[in-house]
């Protein structure tokens, strides 16, 4: 098996309070590269996608009642490490086919970055996801 992984593309860390967060970051340097939203069952969350030089982090607000999770972790948490592949439909074969436990039933498309991005997600050993994600 042979998965071709070019770099690490995004940290993703659910936020409570995507103003909030934004601005922390931006007295950083990051700078809002990609502002978006995206659905959960008809309600509408947030993402910033937050870059600085080559580090991307992606924070991302979820609507309620799903912000009632993130909130009672407590401290902060990394949700998701995700690579950037040059050919996501093959990568998702050759995963599928290897016998990694894939989160979706097949890669899913949302309208970030100018043509939109395709992704999909498998988990470790210990439940940490890993995202495998193509830029269109």
């Amino acid at each position: 098996m042979h998965v071709k992984i070019n770099h690490l593309q995004h940290v993703g860390i659910p936020v409570t309070d995507i103003k909030r967060s934004e601005a922390f970051y931006q007295s950083l340097g990051f700078s809002n590269v990609m502002p978006s939203t995206f659905l959960i069952d008809g309600n509408t969350g947030y993402v910033a996608m937050m870059k600085l030089k080559a580090v991307i982090i992606e924070l991302y607000q979820v609507p309620e009642p799903q912000l009632q999770e993130i909130k009672s972790r407590g401290n902060g948490h990394i949700d998701h490490i995700a690579f950037d592949v040059d050919d996501i439909d093959s990568t998702y074969n050759t995963l599928k086919v290897s016998g990694y436990t894939i989160i979706e039933p097949e890669p899913v498309y949302l309208a970030f970055w100018e043509k939109g991005c395709k992704y999909f997600n498998i988990t470790g050993p210990d439940g940490e996801r890993l995202e495998f994600n193509q830029i269109v």
